[in-house]
């Protein structure tokens, strides 16, 4: 049987988002592996989603700094690895990972005299338009290492554009994003009142009444993901019977429950930890916020569009893939969070200057809007690419 081997630098990346990459490899007759540090579970709580997958598991020592003492042994033991399992494919995802793999496959091509296909998924370059400068670090070393890539798959128009020029083995492909499976009617549901209100006295604690309009935004506690704007946009919205959920774990939990105490938002802005279950969320909400500073093709607004939402985000690359301006939402030039607060107000108290249409109507039409456009990011969409993608590595 063809062996193909896939690698992350942290574990729960591949049953979090790639799934239906490993479903379309097992299709097409090859046993997966993953190779990944099985010990940092960033994706989820465990590897338990890993269990009854046919997904063969392999440990690396992954670490985060290409500057680290550590990295060489990273590099010598995907290196073993490949040479003692004789893959027929590799596939690497994420920035550290992607570079270790690419370097690793490369010196065991060179010594096995075998033409192992490599694919690198960029989930978003580190370096874009109006990026800090620092993140450009990584331009030359990405350009670099197309030499070794023979499928570079990229999941937003501006990367798309900008690694057609770089130098590469194979080609530059583009892909809308990891695919989200659509609803099936297609429609936008009211929620009944008390199973929102109930939902909501759940996960917060809090009783809201019936009018009681809700902000939601979800993904990792970090600083790239910016959570503390909304705390500090909702400071500007106490007039408002307006609350934010914030769904997600990570290493800004501290920060920004401090920040919410230091602005008096206890009753405002509540932390919901990890969501298993963001429809669920996203059903009981009125609109989605996402204050990200940086995004590749964002996964969560795409569910956001899909459950009929409309969008209130950052005018940043990926984003800008998704929603347009006053169609699906409002897109914000800055990270002020005045000027988020601002477009909060336009989506809940002002009417349409031009129409004069009410905002619920006006939401709702936003959110109709969102859910013909993420169409084109489905699972059905994404899966066909990939399924090309992978026969056409086979037959080179």
């Amino acid at each position: 049987m063809k062996k193909a081997l896939l690698v992350t630098r942290v574990s729960g990346f591949i049953p979090q988002h790639e799934m239906n990459n490993v479903k379309i490899l097992q299709k097409i007759g090859y046993e997966v592996h993953y190779a990944t540090d099985l010990n940092n579970v960033v994706y989820g709580k465990d590897n338990s989603r890993l269990d009854n997958t046919g997904i063969i598991t392999h440990q690396i020592d992954f670490v985060q700094s290409p500057f680290s003492a550590k990295v060489k042994k990273s590099y010598m033991q995907l290196k073993q690895l490949m040479l003692s399992e004789k893959f027929d494919l590799v596939h690497c995802h994420m920035p550290m990972s992607g570079v270790v793999t690419r370097l690793a496959a490369e010196k065991v091509r060179k010594e096995s005299k075998r033409n192992v296909p490599v694919l690198y998924t960029a989930h978003g370059f580190h370096f874009f338009k109006d990026a800090p400068l620092k993140n450009w670090i990584y331009y030359p070393v990405e350009r670099y290492l197309a030499r070794y890539t023979d499928r570079l798959i990229l999941i937003n128009d501006e990367d798309y554009k900008r690694g057609q020029k770089f130098p590469i083995r194979g080609k530059v492909e583009y892909v809308p994003g990891i695919g989200i499976k659509l609803p099936e009617d297609n429609q936008i549901h009211n929620i009944d009142t008390d199973v929102k209100i109930s939902y909501i006295y759940n996960i917060t604690g809090k009783k809201v009444t019936s009018d009681t309009k809700v902000l939601v935004s979800i993904g990792e506690l970090s600083k790239r993901k910016n959570h503390i704007l909304l705390i500090e946009m909702m400071a500007e919205l106490m007039d408002l019977n307006i609350i934010c959920i914030i769904g997600g774990s990570g290493s800004e939990e501290t920060s920004l429950l401090k920040k919410i105490q230091e602005l008096h938002l206890e009753e405002k802005v509540f932390l919901a930890g990890y969501i298993n279950d963001v429809p669920s969320l996203l059903a009981i909400s009125d609109c989605f916020v996402l204050p990200s500073f940086q995004e590749g093709l964002p996964v969560v607004v795409m569910e956001a569009m899909a459950a009929g939402l409309p969008v209130i985000a950052g005018r940043i690359r990926g984003v800008t893939d998704l929603i347009e301006h006053t169609k699906g939402g409002y897109l914000v030039q800055d990270f002020e969070p005045e000027n988020f607060a601002v477009k909060v107000r336009r989506m809940f108290t002002e009417k349409d200057k031009k129409s004069a249409i009410p905002r619920d109507i006006r939401r709702e039409q936003m959110g109709r809007w969102n859910m013909e456009r993420v169409k084109k990011f489905s699972r059905d969409v994404v899966e066909k690419r990939m399924w090309d993608i992978y026969n056409s590595v086979q037959k080179n």
